[in-house]
C-alpha cells in the first residue's frame, strides 16, 4: 500500500507528535499562604502562564508546602522553600526551580529547566 519511504515518514510523525503531545510533564508550584514571593510570582507569572507555549506544554499544579504529594509522584528531595517549581516527567522529579526573584530570572530558569529535560517548546 505504501512505499517504504512513506511509511518511514508516517512513523516519523506519528512519533514525534506522539512526544510533543505527550501530557507527561506537569510543573508542581508549592506554596505557602503567607509567601509573598508567590503572590509576587502569581501576578507576574501566574496570571499568564496558562496561555503561553510553556504553560501549555508544561501544565501548571498548585500543592501547599507540607501537604501529601499525588500518589505516584516522587521527588529527589523535600521542597523546603516557597515557591519551588518541580517539573515532574512520568512521575518523578526532573528539575526544580527554587524561589522567584522576577519574570526575566523565572522564564529564564525555566527555559533552562526544559532544555534539560529535553522539552521541545513550540
Amino acid at each position: 500500500m505504501f512505499g517504504k519511504t512513506a511509511q518511514l515518514l508516517l512513523i516519523l510523525m506519528v512519533t514525534t507528535l506522539s512526544a510533543r503531545a505527550s501530557p507527561a510533564y506537569q510543573l508542581y508550584m508549592f506554596e505557602a499562604p503567607d509567601c509573598i514571593y508567590c503572590e509576587y510570582w502569581d501576578r507576574d507569572v501566574g496570571a499568564i502562564y496558562d496561555k503561553t507555549a510553556e504553560g501549555k506544554r508544561v501544565p501548571l499544579k498548585r500543592l501547599h508546602l507540607g501537604a501529601k504529594l499525588p500518589s505516584g509522584i516522587t521527588l529527589l528531595s523535600p521542597v523546603q522553600y516557597t515557591p519551588t517549581f518541580v517539573l515532574i516527567h512520568s512521575g518523578r522529579e526532573s528539575g526544580r526551580i527554587t524561589g522567584y526573584t522576577g519574570e526575566s530570572n523565572f522564564w529564564g530558569l525555566m527555559e533552562v529547566l526544559l532544555k534539560e529535560s529535553q522539552i521541545v517548546i513550540d
